[in-house]
């Protein structure tokens, strides 16, 4: 990608996704700049789209490209296409690996989420539970799309399980080879909006990023199969890139992952599990672990068969991973601890 291309039509900054959000941001002396959304992000260089077309921007010498994500918004100087700085974001996907210091950003102003996975051994519940807690957290709309039905025994065990991971969650079928991707997905695809996908390797992604671009992109995401005896995939995707939906919208795909920590989730995994949520203000300790205390209203439930066990279980494990990943101290119900209470005297008080 060089600095312009003559072949692609222009857009619209709203066609690109810009907002008010992000026009309330321009400074007086900042008019006169160019927006553009970064698509891909490399270790030295950024490419970019702008209303003209793709552009490669030029970084001054104290850029760090891992501070960007795909699909930021940035100003650049149309004479000689210098990146000034990043706008705010709107959202921002992101995830923290084994060992490292900083999450990793996945995506910026993002407004779906695709979790695609596989009806096979692939499908793991405790993971799409980590993918919703994400999304959550970053207030970006989960959508599991469910691929390989066809070659299910029973498909609808796996949407049943699906359905019941979160309140009022879309769960699709779709089989991308089939070309049909888009009329599956179309009510979250549309002109400024952006979805992003993730999953495990092999499931699907990049197959249907192919089929949500059509066959205007440059140059389609490589696919690959997924060994039947295990549901492990091959990684097809080695970095995140912005594509643009046939019809409308904007398409992040990511690399697959095959773990994946939460962290700073806090208020992700409280509308990820609103019935232990709603249910922990009921129990007899405020700070109740819903483990053994008694007079709690949470393992009541579970007692009684209002709630699933194992359910619980995922909750009290992605809780504790939660605290152990995020700085400062955590309260046992997944939010941050308020302020200390003062004495009269003004201490600080427990």
């Amino acid at each position: 990608m060089t600095d312009r291309s003559e072949s692609r039509p222009a857009w619209s900054l709203a066609d690109l996704g810009w907002s008010d959000f992000f026009a309330g941001q321009i400074l007086p002396d900042e008019v006169e700049l160019l927006p553009a959304r970064i698509a891909t992000v490399h270790r030295t260089r950024m490419t970019a789209i702008a209303q003209d077309g793709p552009l490669r921007l030029v970084l001054a010498p104290n850029i760090r490209t891992t501070d960007f994500a795909v699909g930021d918004w940035v100003l650049a100087d149309p004479r000689n296409l210098l990146m000034q700085r990043r706008l705010d974001r709107r959202t921002v996907l992101q995830r923290r690996t084994e060992g490292s210091r900083e999450p990793q950003l996945a995506g910026a102003n993002i407004d779906t989420l695709f979790i695609v996975t596989s009806c096979n051994a692939e499908f793991n519940v405790a993971r799409l539970e980590r993918y919703l807690a994400i999304a959550n957290e970053a207030g970006i709309t989960p959508v599991i799309v469910l691929t390989k039905a066809d070659l299910a025994d029973d498909p609808r065990l796996y949407i049943d399980q699906a359905s019941a991971l979160q309140r009022d969650l879309a769960v699709v079928v779709s089989n991308p080879r089939t070309g049909n991707a888009t009329d599956y997905l179309r009510p979250w695809c549309g002109a400024g909006q952006t979805a992003a996908l993730v999953g495990s390797s092999g499931v699907g992604k990049s197959t249907m990023v192919n089929s949500l671009a059509g066959a205007a992109q440059e140059l389609p995401q490589p696919t690959g199969g997924i060994r039947e005896h295990d549901a492990q995939g091959r990684h097809t995707t080695t970095s995140r890139s912005l594509h643009a939906i046939a019809g409308g919208g904007w398409v992040i795909d990511t690399p697959g992952m095959r773990t994946l920590h939460v962290s700073e989730a806090s208020a992700g995994i409280d509308e990820l599990f609103a019935e232990i949520t709603e249910l922990a203000p009921l129990c007899k300790f405020r700070d109740c672990t819903h483990a053994h205390e008694p007079g709690c209203a949470v393992r009541a439930a579970v007692a009684d068969g209002r709630l699933d066990a194992e359910r619980l279980a995922r909750w009290r494990a992605m809780v504790a991973e939660n605290r152990s990943n995020t700085p400062g101290r955590i309260k046992p119900g997944g939010s941050r601890p308020s302020p200390p209470r003062r004495t009269r005297a003004g201490s600080e008080a427990d």
